[in-house]
């Protein structure tokens, strides 16, 4: 004898079957159920535009803005060593000083580049930058 399984057969609760005998598959909750949908969807989107809304204000970006030139003076304590003229070759003699030991940073001003130290270095980093002159 071959047994057989026998076929699926979902069960059907007594709340599931609609007053005529019928499956709903619909939970009926009152008259005003129809208007859930579209307030549900309507307000998903208000949060949505809300939140972009207030994400991309004006004023109040979250990523820094690009560096601005400015003149020698605004750059604090640092002092202007160098005014190579360009980037790359004052890339050249921070590299040179940094390979020395001292720190060095180079800034786009207004003027044009220029290699900065801090004060306490101010006088070796010259004497290291005339001296290695080409």
């Amino acid at each position: 004898m071959i047994l057989t399984p026998e076929p699926y057969r979902p069960r059907i609760t007594f709340a599931q079957i609609g007053p005529r005998g019928h499956d709903t598959g619909v939970a009926a909750w009152n008259s005003y159920s129809y208007l859930f949908g579209p307030f549900a969807a309507f307000g998903g989107i208000a949060v949505m535009v809300f939140i972009l809304r207030w994400s991309s204000r004006r004023g109040a970006s979250l990523v820094a803005p690009p560096a601005k030139a400015g003149p020698d003076s605004e750059y604090g304590l640092l002092v202007p060593v160098a005014s190579p003229p360009n980037y790359v070759e004052g890339e050249i003699l921070r590299r040179r000083l940094e390979s020395a030991g001292l720190r060095a940073t180079l800034a786009q001003t207004l003027d044009g580049p220029r290699v900065m130290v801090w004060p306490a270095d101010e006088d070796r980093a010259r004497v290291l930058l005339k001296s290695t002159r080409p």
